[in-house]
């Protein structure tokens, strides 16, 4: 379906506010209005929504369970998810961009649909998730992309893009960190464990982290109306942590983290030599991944569109239409242009 010439100037507009200049001054803090919301609605109801697949392939002898939309012909979105939770976080958000990109948005292996490969067969770390995301993409045919890195996502998709930055046509990056501002207090007890990975006093004081408890406070903290979060995703988040062995394997990417911090420097200065278009969403309201490492990435990235919201942890569950809306727009220019 075509989209009318009135649309177009309506998409213009509403979207007039989030294409910044290349350097950006200040953090704008944003609460859609009702008509702006509605203006969103409008948008995606006249481009429609497309199908998603739930589909999976082996990648070095493990399933790699992934969802996907849009058409293979078209430049390619991939969706990197965090913690404790996988693809799944992407669902409402992988319709509105398949509508007119090709959409990549697999689960790590421990994590949602993937296969669990047991401990001492199957090394987790950020490196070789990064290698089985990179293998992924090879049996997908695959050679450039646009990333939405969040959480988990950022030191995977960072990576990727320390591996080959000429792959990586754009970022979306949303609480997802990669400067040392970003490690506040939350870190602290992460940090000691980092220290002395053989303690397992520390180890198992991040066990705490993985109660149903403190999944659900990672989806309700900050937000302006948990009745608007659904339960789900609490629930099966927990269902997946829950599952014998899966604990140590967390516990393995809890001291993996620490590996990211080292890549930090360099991440910032392939920033700086390659200067990735980039659209920063990120909720202020999150203790894991405060506002103060959104903040950062403005000393970097000369072509940074910047959006503060008001919400927490995980802000597509109550800006996906607004950050969808946003993403298209932003795709749109830059990564169909290249």
């Amino acid at each position: 379906m075509k989209i009318s010439k009135t649309l177009i100037r309506s998409r213009r507009r509403l979207f007039a506010a989030a294409a910044f200049s290349a350097a950006i001054a200040a953090a704008v803090l944003v609460k859609p209005s009702i008509e702006e919301a509605s203006a969103v609605g409008r948008v995606i109801g006249e481009t429609g929504l497309a199908k998603v697949y739930f589909r999976s392939v082996k990648v070095d002898g493990v399933k790699i369970a992934y969802r996907e939309a849009g058409d293979p012909n078209r430049p390619t979105v991939l969706l990197l998810h965090g913690f404790p939770t996988s693809s799944q976080q992407y669902r409402n958000l992988i319709p509105i961009i398949g509508k007119k990109f090709h959409v990549l948005a697999p689960d790590y292996p421990g994590y949602g649909a993937s296969e669990m490969p047991a401990r001492d067969a199957f090394k987790y770390s950020f490196s070789n998730f990064t290698t089985m995301i990179e293998k992924f993409l090879k049996k997908k045919g695959v050679e450039r992309y646009a990333l939405y890195v969040m959480d988990y996502g950022a030191p995977v998709g960072f990576r990727l893009f320390a591996r080959a930055p000429e792959r990586v046509s754009a970022f979306v990056i949303q609480n997802g960190n990669a400067y040392e501002e970003g490690l506040k207090k939350f870190w602290d007890p992460i940090k000691a464990y980092w220290a002395d990975p053989e303690n397992a006093k520390k180890r198992d004081a991040l066990r705490q982290f993985l109660t149903i408890g403190a999944t659900k406070w990672q989806y309700t903290h900050g937000v302006a109306n948990v009745e608007r979060i659904s339960p789900d995703n609490w629930h099966t988040d927990q269902y997946l942590l829950d599952r014998p062995g899966n604990k140590d394997i967390q516990l393995d990417m809890f001291l993996s983290y620490g590996t990211n911090v080292v890549e930090y420097p360099k991440w910032q200065a392939l920033f700086r030599k390659h200067q990735p278009p980039a659209l920063l969403v990120w909720g202020k309201n999150d203790p894991i991944f405060p506002e103060a490492g959104a903040h950062p990435y403005k000393r970097d990235l000369k072509d940074l569109e910047f959006h503060i919201l008001d919400t927490g942890h995980f802000a597509l569950e109550e800006y996906g239409d607004f950050i969808g809306a946003r993403m298209l727009d932003f795709l749109e220019r830059k990564v169909t242009e290249n």
